[in-house]
């Protein structure tokens, strides 16, 4: 690192400076260290600032930690040696004491010319820290071009990072999703952990769409299927030449035998893109499969192998997709009345797979690497593990069944209905109505309404009979015996 510290036009404490203050928020911890390899009576990594960060900007505080940084010797003026493991491994057992956080690691990534030979030895340990050490979930690598020259000369600087436990994973995810980093550091980050996770995407490019069925890819990158209420029962009916795997008819809705959940399906274009910088995907199987409402359908893919796949560039891929309709509500259910005007969500994803997968350093990183770090070996760091053989990515899917208003307005008209007859058969109830009866020859003319019941006697005052009304009409009732009694005239 000499040359890093002497030169005048080094701008190598400035980038510091700036990579920290992009790195951390009100609320974060913060501790800066030089490093270089442990002595008797001299322990690495030495504290320079440890704070903790406020509103106010940590600047000052940085600049002033790192003006006295200078290049460190050993007893007897020799330049000190190189241990990264070391360094690190310290870094996560003391400065973050055993909690998660993100420890950056700036370096240029070699031992001082004619020191320790065990420097190999060390590096691989370094190696086997970073792809085995289980604290350590995320790691990247930034080889930046930065000359200087001194005793000694550079070409090139590389800075780590490397995400310590799950919520460290998650810092920084957030961090390269804000953007500010990528304000200090313009090159992408190298990966070196994970290498079996998100290691392609799929990018939908064309969709044929099926009848009632609208596919749509939203910002935040989710696969959306819009599906018409009434496409379910039209899905439950056999679709004329449908062929059951979906093959050469698919675009049409795929009937359904008795008892087989309705479906949908319909052709997908993708772009399947190598997202894992700096390897090159030399050859993996590939399978895919959507998960939705518990059940795992797999997608028919155009290929079921990816070779040569270099980083940034993707290559076409056809599939075909079926979804499984039954699951969401019918157009009367309940629950379709309840979302009228809108729709009900079925969220899920899709999974690709690969297995059998060989990685290697593209070309281009290692001309790149060559450049910047000129005479020296390229690192193990960046040689793939063994056993990582396989990988995982996921697109996330959200099925939406789109309710119209048909079913609320049939509900309201319904209860409307209702209303008016429960009002009319109120109004009826209350009406008074006449009847006429004839008791022993006398025509009688009665006021009566209905629910009512009303005595009858002949004219000795004797009780003959009981008039009862309902909605429907009158009734004579608990008749004596021998009694003349009707009615009418």
């Amino acid at each position: 690192m000499e040359p890093f510290y002497t030169d005048p036009a080094s701008q190598y404490k400035a980038l510091v400076a700036e990579v920290v203050l992009a790195a951390v928020r009100p609320g974060d911890a913060l501790v800066l260290a030089s490093f270089n390899q442990s002595q008797p009576g001299a322990p690495s990594p030495k504290a320079l600032l440890a704070a903790q960060v406020d509103d106010k900007s940590p600047r000052a505080a940085v600049a002033s930690a790192l003006a006295a940084l200078a290049t460190a010797k050993k007893p007897g003026g020799a330049l000190a040696d190189t241990d990264l493991g070391e360094a690190v491994g310290v870094a996560m057992g003391t400065a973050l004491g055993g909690k998660p956080g993100l420890i950056w690691l700036f370096t240029n990534n070699k031992n001082s010319p004619n020191n320790d030979q065990a420097t190999a030895q060390r590096n691989r340990e370094f190696y086997e820290l970073i792809h085995h050490g289980g604290d350590i979930k995320k790691a990247l690598a930034f080889p930046l071009h930065m000359p200087v020259r001194g005793r000694y000369s550079a070409n090139g600087l590389m800075i780590y990072v490397f995400a310590i436990k799950d919520e460290g994973a998650r810092e920084l995810d957030a961090l390269m999703r804000s953007g500010r980093l990528q304000k200090v550091i313009t090159e992408p980050p190298a990966r070196l952990k994970p290498l079996d996770q998100d290691t392609v995407r799929l990018l939908p490019v064309k969709v044929e769409n099926v009848p009632g069925v609208a596919f749509s890819t939203q910002p935040n990158g989710t696969l959306r299927a819009d599906i018409d209420a009434g496409a379910t029962a039209a899905a439950a009916a056999p679709a004329s030449g449908a062929g059951a795997d979906g093959g050469a008819n698919t675009g049409a809705n795929i009937g359904t035998s008795s008892g087989q959940p309705a479906t949908h399906a319909a052709r997908i274009g993708w772009r399947l893109e190598n997202t894992i910088y700096p390897y090159t995907i030399t050859s993996a199987r590939i399978e895919a499969r959507s998960v939705l409402a518990g059940a795992r359908t797999p997608i028919r893919l155009g290929a079921d192998t990816v070779d040569g796949l270099a980083p940034g560039k993707s290559q076409p891929l056809s599939s075909s997709m079926q979804l499984p309709v039954a699951h969401l509500p019918g157009k009367w259910s309940l629950e379709a009345v309840k979302a009228a005007g809108s729709a009900a969500v079925l969220p899920g994803a899709i999974e690709l797979q690969l297995s059998e997968q060989k990685l290697e350093l593209s070309q281009a990183f290692r001309q790149r690497m060559a450049a910047l770090f000129p005479g020296d070996p390229l690192p193990d760091i960046f040689t793939p593990p063994s056993q990582v053989q396989g990988s995982r990515a996921v697109l996330p899917l959200e099925v939406r069944m789109r309710y119209g208003l048909a079913p609320l307005m049939a509900l309201l008209g319904g209860i409307a209905a209702l209303l008016a007859l429960a009002g009319g058969l109120a109004l009826a109830a209350g009406r008074t109505r006449k009847v006429q009866v004839t008791v022993e020859g006398e025509t009688r003319t009665l006021h009566t309404k209905a629910g009512t019941s009303q005595p009858l006697h002949d004219r000795a005052g004797n009780k003959v009979a009981e008039l009862k009304t309902t909605m429907f009409g009158h009734t004579l009732t608990d008749l004596r015996e021998g009694a003349q009694v009707r009615l009418g005239r």
